[in-house]
Order: C-alpha cells, then sequence, then structure tokens
C-alpha cells in the first residue's frame, strides 16, 4: 500500500456524488457576454479543423477545444498551428491594430516545451456591465445604465491535468463576479460593513459558483483537470486582484516592488493542510498522516524519538515513533516537487473534483480551496506614471524569474518607448516571457546564465497604472 501511494502521480477517474448546487448559483452557459475586450467580428482562436461533420467523436471535439487559444488574440488558422508549436515556442501577443486591449494592456504567451500536448494557461480580458438587481421592496429599477456599474476585468488560468478547467474559467468567471456585483446596488451603509468587503466577498462567492459548476458539469462537458486563477478587478478606483493558486501578481511603481498576492503551493499551506487532516482522519484513509517528519519514517526506528511538527506549530519537537507515523506524509517533498496525497503541488484553484490517489478511490478534493486571497490597492491614494504596471504571470515566469528581474525589464523596455506610445505595453509582456522562455540550445531551453529556461506554459498580462485615460 505505501509502495503504492508513493509512486502516485495525477491521476483523473470519474467520480459520483456531485455536490448538489447552491440556491440561486447561475446559470451562466448561455448568459450575454461581457461587452468585448475586442471587435465583436473577431473569431475566438479557432480549434484545428480535423474534417467537417459534426460525428467526430467527443474525445476528438475534447482535443480540439482544448487547443483554444484566448479571443483577442485573434489568431489564424496558421497562427494557432504556430502558437501550438512546442519545438519553435513563438510568442504570441494581439495584433497591433487599432484597437487595443482595455488600459493599452499587454499580453504575451508562449506554449510549454512539451510538458503538455496543448497549452493548458488561459486568459481573459474584458470590460463588464453589472445591472443593478431590483430593489429590497421588488420595484424593478429602471433600466438605465447609470444606476450599473462597469468593471474592468483581467484573468489568468494555469490548467494542469488537461485544459478544460481553464478554459471554462475564462469564459464563466467573470460572469459570476458580475451576478455578484449585483448586490452592491443595494448596499446600505452598515456598522463595518465597507464597500470594498462587499466587493471582496462578491470575488470570493464568484469562485464558490464557478468551482460548484464545474463540478456539475464536470462529466456533460468534459471539464477535466482543474486550473490556478489569478484575477484582477477594476471598480471604483480600486485593484482587486484575487489568487487560488501559485500565479503571481506584483506592482512596480516608480521602481518599488509591490507584492499582490502570494503563492498557495503545500509548503505555505502546510498547517492548514495538516489541520484538515487531524480533524477529519477518514479522509487520510488509513493511508496518510498529518505529521511532519523530515525524513521518511523507517520501520526499524519504531519507539525511537524522531524531529515532527503538527498543525500548530511552526517549530520542530521530538516524539517517540509510533506505527501510524509509517504511513505517508500528507505534505511530502520541498519547493516545486512537494505534493499533496503525491499527487498535486497546488492547494488552490478551480476543479480537480475527480482527482483520486493514484490507485486509490481517495479523493483529494477536500484539500484542495477554491477561495482567492483577494488584496486590495487603491489607485486614487498615489499619483502613478505611465511607467508603473502591474504585472500578472503563471507560475511559468515566476520559475525562473524574481521580482527584482522583472522590476528590472520593467525599467528597460518601458525607458526604450515614449510614455505615450500604446505599444510599449505589449513589448514589455514579450520581453517578460521571452526571458523566462529563453534561447534554443544544444541542451533545451537556456536563459542568458545558461540555466534552463522555463518550459511550462508562461501567460503575463502588463496593465498600466497611470497615464493619460487610463482608469478614468
Amino acid at each position: 500500500m505505501l509502495n503504492r501511494v508513493r509512486s502516485a502521480v495525477a491521476h483523473l477517474v470519474s467520480s459520483g456524488g456531485a455536490p448538489p448546487p447552491r440556491p440561486k448559483s447561475p446559470d451562466l452557459s448561455n448568459a450575454p457576454s461581457a461587452q468585448p475586450a475586442v471587435p465583436a467580428e473577431a473569431p475566438r482562436s479557432p480549434p484545428a479543423r480535423a474534417g467537417s461533420g459534426s460525428s467526430a467523436p467527443a474525445k476528438t471535439v475534447e482535443a480540439r477545444a482544448s487547443f483554444s487559444r484566448p479571443t483577442f488574440l485573434q489568431l489564424s488558422p496558421g497562427g494557432l498551428r504556430r502558437a501550438d508549436d512546442h519545438a519553435g515556442r513563438a510568442v504570441q501577443s494581439p495584433p497591433d491594430t487599432g484597437r487595443r486591449l482595455p488600459w493599452s494592456t499587454g499580453y504575451a504567451e508562449v506554449i510549454n516545451a512539451g510538458k503538455s500536448r496543448h497549452n493548458e494557461d488561459q486568459a481573459c480580458c474584458e470590460v463588464v456591465y453589472v445591472e443593478g438587481r431590483r430593489s429590497v421592496s421588488g420595484v424593478p429599477r429602471e433600466p438605465s445604465r447609470g444606476q450599473g456599474l462597469c468593471f474592468y476585468y483581467w484573468g489568468l488560468f494555469d490548467g494542469h491535468a488537461g485544459g478544460g478547467a481553464a478554459e471554462m474559467a475564462s469564459r464563466l468567471l467573470h460572469r459570476h463576479i458580475r451576478e455578484q456585483l449585483k448586490d452592491l446596488s443595494c448596499w446600505s451603509s452598515q456598522k463595518e460593513v465597507t464597500h470594498e468587503s462587499l466587493v471582496v466577498g462578491a470575488i470570493e462567492n464568484a469562485f464558490q459558483f464557478m468551482d460548484e459548476q464545474m463540478a456539475r458539469e464536470r462529466r456533460g462537458h468534459q471539464v477535466e483537470g482543474g486550473c490556478c486563477a489569478l484575477v484582477v478587478v477594476y471598480l471604483l478606483g480600486k485593484v482587486y486582484v484575487a489568487n487560488a493558486g501559485d500565479s503571481r501578481a506584483i506592482i512596480v511603481r516608480n521602481g518599488e516592488i509591490i507584492p499582490m498576492s502570494r503563492e498557495f503551493t503545500p509548503e505555505t499551506e502546510r498547517q492548514r493542510l495538516q489541520l484538515l487532516g487531524f480533524l477529519k482522519p477518514e479522509l487520510l484513509g488509513g493511508e496518510f498522516t498529518h505529521l511532519e517528519f523530515p525524513r521518511r519514517i523507517q520501520p526499524k526506528e519504531l519507539g525511537q524519538r524522531m524531529l515532527y511538527r503538527d498543525q500548530n506549530m511552526t517549530g520542530w519537537a521530538y516524539k517517540k515513533i509510533e506505527l501510524e507515523d509509517l504511513r505517508f506524509p500528507l505534505v511530502c517533498g520541498e519547493g516545486k516537487k512537494a505534493r499533496v496525497m503525491a499527487t498535486i503541488g497546488v492547494t488552490r484553484g478551480l476543479g480537480d473534483h475527480n482527482l483520486k490517489v493514484c490507485s486509490s478511490t481517495l479523493p483529494i478534493k477536500p484539500f484542495l480551496s477554491c477561495f482567492p486571497e483577494v488584496r486590495v490597492y487603491d489607485l486614487t491614494q498615489y499619483e502613478h506614471c505611465p511607467d508603473d504596471v502591474l504585472v500578472l504571470g503563471t507560475d511559468g515566469l515566476w520559475d525562473v524569474t524574481s521580482d527584482c528581474e522583472v522590476a528590472a525589464t520593467v525599467d528597460r523596455v518601458l525607458s526604450a518607448y515614449e510614455p505615450n506610445d500604446p505599444s510599449r505595453y505589449t513589448a514589455l509582456a514579450q520581453a517578460l516571457v521571452l526571458g523566462a522562455r529563453g534561447t534554443p540550445r544544444d541542451r533545451g531551453w537556456r536563459l542568458p546564465n545558461n540555466k534552463l529556461g522555463s518550459g511550462d506554459d508562461i501567460s503575463v498580462f502588463v496593465i498600466p497604472l497611470g497615464g493619460p485615460g487610463s482608469y478614468s
């Protein structure tokens, strides 16, 4: 049993028992779309056509669907083939035409070096109008757009074990946020309940509704795998950065680095995972222990004293080794190799409802949280210049690039462009992606220091915080 668990890897199997839908959860599959960030006639980067007719098997349809890229890239079939080329790894950005992303946002992406069949990252950038709900008395409000809200939205979704969850989240999460923000129109000042806290709660609730929709539809729509989600909402002068996973965001302001998220991994969330395993030992299935030891305990060490820590401890202490301590640790490995139940390296995100420990019936989803951490930045409290930016990146960027290196690239690239040149932010996003990807050499993709470049999918948004008309 322990040997089987020790060799476990991410493995999806079908399972029943989907949680019942929460009341008031909107069915958004066919809901009207948000205001598009690109012209309506621009096609979603189309799936590669394998033939005509509607008799293709479901697996073929899903394989094509996972090959789609963000709408705003406006990729032709030829561009889509280049975007899916693991050997060339061409950097993709929106076309440099008259219609740009909101705020002249820069975006760039590149596929992995063979880690998965297709690029499992997805991205979304929208301007979303929110109509108010009916008043508390039930009397409909006048359908004037002036009585609603408008928010700007950016989202990065890093898929794993398939691209279905990331693709679904990129299409629907902002609609869930829009639905939750409708309640703001009914808000009246109450003690200790601020407008900001209501927006944070709306975003948190939207993530949960999105995750529950994935649970309900994971079979009919073949929503395989899961995804990390990093989302930015700009509303009424404030930027809300919501992160569930190991993507990250930083603000670079006048050379200063302001972290706007943190990574959620088995190491950073060790105590939360251990506490759940302690409170609900049935989730461990008799195969895992919630305790952590510096190394794997051997049977010959029964009765000896060994360093350990539990869910309440940040330091280490000694305990006498007992039989149950020989079980596999709930959290094992270090750094990027850390895993929950020897299977998954992230602890927050959307999806993963079918995920089981390999060759086991133990579900891993109870240890994974769909709730994001939301940080707020008030744009009105600082006078920003055109070189002040918010950088969002999937872990393909941050695995090989530090915050200081990103800040240095921001300074180097933006200083080469005129402050009023809107293409400067796309150039910056491309530079960040190229810097993390590296160049092809005999032994793979290498950085200038000859270290390995990122072999993962890399996606980057660069959102300018200053300059004329950027958020007026």
